[in-house]
C-alpha cells in the first residue's frame, strides 16, 4: 500500500516551480484517467498541449528510490505530470484499480530484475579494494607540508597581534593560504578563513573602511578563539597525518572528526565500510536554512534532525557549488517522517553530520512528536554541564543544539527566559549562526499554550565577552505541531 502526503511529494520535487505545476495539473483537471495496481504503482493519462494525453506512471517496486515515467518531452524528473500523478493520490482523489499495460509491465519486470540483482551484489561480499599506498602516501605528506605552510601564516598573524590586523594584511593572508588548496588541505584553508573573514565586512571583501569601536572588540574576541581553533588543528592534524603515515593501509581514523577539518570528504560506502552506520532510523526534520557562502562559492543547505530511536540530534549539510548547481538538487524542509535503512553518520561529537542514498516518507504523527517531547533535556543544570564540557574541546562545533523541556517561557528584565521544573532558567538569544534568521520576533506571535510545557530545539552560544551560554530558539515541539521560528 503506498502511503504518501503533500509533504512527501513536495520532497520528490527538483524545484518549487515543478511542485507547483504539478499540483495545477491537478486543480485544473488534467488528468483524464487514474490508476493504481499492485499496492505499488500509480499510472495515468494527463493532458497535455498536444492532440495525445501524456502517459505516465510512477513505481514504488522500490519505495526508497521510486521510478518515474512520463511520455513528456521534459528532461526534468520527475515531471511535472508525475508530480501531479502523486498530487492526486495524496489528495485522495479517485484512483481506480486496472491492468497494467503491456509495456509498462516489460518495464516493470526489468526493473525488479534489476533490483534481484543489486540485492544479489549487496549480498557478495565486495573485494578489498585496492589501494595506492605510494600515491596516498605522497598525498599525505604533501598535506603535512601544507600543516606547515598553515602554521607558520598563524605565527605570524599571532606575532602580529590581532589588534594590528587590518582588512589589507587579512586579505594577503589569504593569497597566501590558496597554497593550503594545493596541499589537498581545503578544510584547513577555510578555516583559516574563519579568521581572516572577522576583518572582511559583511559582503565578505575585505574594505579599507574602519569599523565601529564596539566592532573591533568583538572581533578581536573572535579572533582570539579563532587562533586557538587554528592552533589545535595545526596540532591535532600533524599528529592526524603522522598517524596515517605510520599505518601501512593509511587508513582514515574515526575517532574524531579531524579528517573532515582537514578537508577529507567522506564517501557513504567509506562510512559504511568503517561501520558508521545506523540500521533502519527514522528521523524528523525539526529545523532547515539555506544560505549563500560567497567564500566558498557554494549554496549550503543545512537540516536539523533528530533521530526517533536514540533522540539523537544531527544534522545535514548539502553543499551545492555555484558551477554545479543545475546538477545537485536544492534540499527543502521535509515535514514527514523519514524512514532511513541505512542512515551513515559522520566522526563527530553533539551534533555529528549525516547522510543517506536512499529513503521513504511516511506522514508525522502524534506518536511521533511525543517521541521527540520525550527526548528533550528536562535538567537545565545538566544539560548546561555537558555542553561546557563539549565546548572544552578546541575543535567542537562551538554552537551546538539540544532538545530542551521547559515548564515557562517568558520575559524577565526584557529578556525571553526558558525555566525548567527545578527553576534553572537559560536567556534566548537571536545570535546563533550567522547564516540563520533571527527568531525570538517570532515568539510574540505565537498562541499563550506554547509557552508552558512544551520542548524547545535549541541552539546553544557560549557569549565571550559575558562568558554566559545563552540559546537561540529554533523550533518549539508541542503535542500537535513543531513550530519552525528560523523560516
Amino acid at each position: 500500500m503506498i502511503t504518501l502526503d503533500e509533504a512527501a511529494v513536495d520532497s520528490l520535487a527538483t524545484n518549487t516551480d515543478a511542485a507547483k505545476n504539478g499540483k495545477a495539473l491537478v486543480a485544473k483537471k488534467k488528468f483524464n484517467k487514474l490508476h493504481t495496481a499492485d499496492d505499488d504503482l500509480l499510472f495515468g493519462e494527463c493532458q497535455g498541449s498536444g492532440k495525445d494525453p501524456y502517459q505516465c506512471s510512477v513505481d514504488f517496486v522500490r519505495p526508497e528510490q521510486p521510478t518515474f515515467r512520463c511520455s513528456c518531452p521534459s528532461r526534468q524528473t520527475p515531471c511535472k505530470h508525475c508530480l501531479g500523478l502523486l498530487y492526486a493520490y495524496a489528495q485522495k482523489k479517485p484512483f481506480t484499480t486496472a491492468v497494467v499495460p503491456a509495456d509498462l509491465q516489460a518495464k516493470r519486470e526489468k526493473l525488479t530484475a534489476r533490483k534481484e540483482k543489486q540485492a544479489e551484489v549487496a549480498a557478495t561480499p565486495a573485494k578489498p579494494k585496492k589501494v595506492d599506498t605510494a600515491a596516498l602516501a605522497k598525498k599525505v605528506k604533501a598535506q603535512l607540508d601544507g600543516i606547515g605552510v598553515l602554521e607558520k601564516l598563524v605565527h605570524d598573524a599571532v606575532r602580529l597581534g590581532v589588534g594590528n590586523m587590518t582588512a589589507k594584511l587579512a586579505k594577503q593572508m589569504e593569497e597566501q593560504a590558496k597554497k593550503l588548496g594545493d596541499a589537498y588541505l581545503p578544510g584547513a584553508r577555510m578555516a583559516l578563513h574563519g579568521y581572516t573573514n572577522l576583518f572582511a565586512d559583511d559582503g565578505g571583501k575585505f574594505s579599507s573602511k574602519k569599523p565601529s569601536a564596539a566592532a573591533t572588540e568583538r572581533t578581536h574576541t573572535e579572533a582570539l578563539d579563532q587562533l586557538a581553533r587554528l592552533h589545535a588543528v595545526i596540532k591535532q592534524g600533524r599528529a592526524y597525518l603522522t598517524k596515517r603515515l605510520d599505518d601501512p593501509d593509511l587508513a582514515v581514523p574515526t575517532d574524531s572528526a579531524i579528517a573532515a577539518w582537514l578537508g577529507h570528504a567522506w564517501q557513504l560506502a567509506e562510512l559504511k565500510a568503517r561501520g558508521l552506520v545506523e540500521a533502519d532510523a527514522e528521523l524528523v526534520q525539526l529545523a532547515f536554512n539555506s544560505h549563500d557562502d560567497p567564500a566558498r562559492q557554494e549554496l549550503v543547505d543545512t537540516g536539523v534532525w533528530m533521530t526517533l530511536g536514540n533522540g539523537a540530534v544531527r544534522v545535514t549539510n548539502t553543499l551545492r557549488p555555484y558551477k554545479a548547481l543545475k546538477f545537485i538538487k536544492a534540499e527543502d524542509s521535509v515535514y514527514g517522517v523519514v524512514r532511513v535503512k541505512e542512515l551513515c553518520v559522520y566522526p563527530g561529537s553533539v551534533n555529528p553530520r549525516v547522510r543517506w542514498d536512499a529513503a521513504t516518507t511516511r506522514p508525522l504523527e502524534a506518536a511521533d512528536l511525543l517521541k521527540v517531547r520525550g527526548h528533550g533535556r528536562s535538567d537545565f543544570a545538566a544539560a548546561v554541564k555537558d555542553v561546557k564540557t563539549a565546548l572544552k574541546a578546541p575543535l567542537a562545533d562551538r554552537t551546538p543544539i539540544l532538545a530542551l523541556n521547559y515548564k515557562t517561557l517568558g520575559k524577565v528584565g526584557g529578556e525571553y527566559v526558558i525555566e525548567d521544573a527545578a527553576g534553572n532558567r537559560l536567556v534566548l538569544t537571536d545570535v546563533g549562526m550567522s547564516e540563520e534568521p533571527p527568531s525570538l520576533g517570532m515568539l510574540p506571535l505565537l498562541p499563550r499554550a506554547v509557552f508552558a510545557g512544551q520542548t524547545m530545539i535549541a541552539r546553544f552560544r557560549h557569549d565571550l565577552d559575558t562568558r554566559q551560554l545563552r540559546v537561540k530558539p529554533l523550533s518549539l515541539v508541542t503535542e500537535h505541531e513543531v513550530i519552525r521560528l528560523t523560516l
